[in-house]
């Protein structure tokens, strides 16, 4: 026992030793800041700006856990621990459908963006559950995950990721209702995932393990880049810039990240590491990529100048919501900011 307490104290110390290299070596890449190379070409974000709650969309009885918007930038889809999906009209803030769930723990919801007929959620009940808004009575019901459905997005209309709690991702064909691909390399649960929205081949999942993760679905055997190291807490939300060669992170310990991918490296950090607490649940990028939204456990959403030295944000929406900010987006026009919260509500913020 003696000799095996031993080997794992000097495996320790080998692990914090193979850290501090890696963190030198990154810290040696980083020549230049992004608010150095910004400072002289782009002008400061106004402030303070005059953004305000213009829609606030009332109906669930339980706590909202996650919004997606439609691909018209018109409607969105949430949904609650009150077992419910509903489909809104964001600018009349009309319900247009309601679906009742078998499970009231839904815990992610996804539409598809080019048609937006199809939409998709999931949750403790381990299945990635496809309904057709024209007949939402004939369920599509898909099992492989032996964890919590955490995310999902449509590919299109034929195929879709699921992100979960057993550690993978998979690929679904939606008409077979059978998986494709199996993206096992996490060590722990998948939060969240994104598609790269130049190249849909591609996407990042980030998990409780700290890591972020790039995948090709035609080489599904092993991730194509691993970025790992920077987050000291759960990484809970992922999206990506327009670009597709950028994408931010928000995680359980306060803080927001920018990576890039060409340089496998971390950007720019955004907040305050904290030592305890639930930190950011969800993140979005404005569609010119200026600007990074994270939704906070303490209420607050808060924007952070991309292209700024600043960890302090541009500007805050301070009290956004009455409780917990569990989700967060930015519709594709990017025109407004929609924020949902455990208080029941969501808010369409512009």
């Amino acid at each position: 026992m003696t000799d095996l307490n031993s080997r794992i104290e000097a495996a320790r110390a080998e692990v914090a030793s193979l850290k501090e290299q890696i963190d030198k070596t990154r810290a040696g890449k980083k020549d230049v800041t992004m608010g150095s190379v910004a400072q002289d070409t782009l002008p400061q974000i106004r402030g303070p700006p005059a953004v305000k709650a213009r829609r606030t969309l009332k109906g669930h009885f339980g706590k909202v856990t996650s919004m997606h918007w439609a691909g018209d930038s018109q409607s969105l889809i949430s949904a609650s621990q009150d077992g419910k999906l509903l489909l809104w009209n964001a600018i009349s803030t009309n319900k247009l459908k309601a679906i009742s769930l078998k499970s009231n723990y839904v815990m992610a919801v996804g539409m598809e963006q080019s048609k937006g007929n199809l939409v998709a959620c999931g949750g403790l009940d381990n299945l990635c559950t496809v309904y057709n808004l024209n007949q939402p009575d004939n369920a599509i019901e898909m099992a492989s995950h032996d964890g919590f459905l955490s995310s999902c997005r449509f590919l299109d209309e034929t195929q879709i990721l699921t992100g979960s709690g057993d550690g993978t991702i998979i690929l679904w064909d939606i008409s077979k209702h059978q998986p494709l691909q199996t993206f096992a390399e996490h060590a722990q649960d998948v939060m969240s995932l994104a598609i790269n929205p130049t190249n849909p081949s591609t996407f990042v999942s980030v998990s409780v393990d700290k890591s972020s993760k790039i995948w090709d679905i035609r080489t599904p055997d092993a991730s194509v880049m691993t970025i790992s190291g920077c987050h000291q807490g759960d990484i809970n939300s992922v999206d990506y810039m327009q670009g597709g060669t950028t994408f931010g992170t928000a995680s359980a310990d306060g803080t927001a990240r920018i990576f890039d991918v060409r340089a496998c490296n971390e950007l720019s950090c955004f907040g305050k590491v904290m030592e305890e607490g639930e930190g950011l649940t969800s993140v979005s990028f404005s569609r010119s990529g200026r600007l990074i939204f994270g939704g906070h456990a303490d209420s607050n959403v808060f924007a952070w100048d991309a292209l700024s030295d600043k960890s302090v944000p541009a500007f805050t929406l301070n009290q956004a919501h009455d409780q917990h900010v569990s989700c967060l987006g930015v519709n594709p026009n990017g025109d407004a900011l929609c924020t949902g919260s455990w208080d029941t509500m969501l808010k369409l913020w512009a």
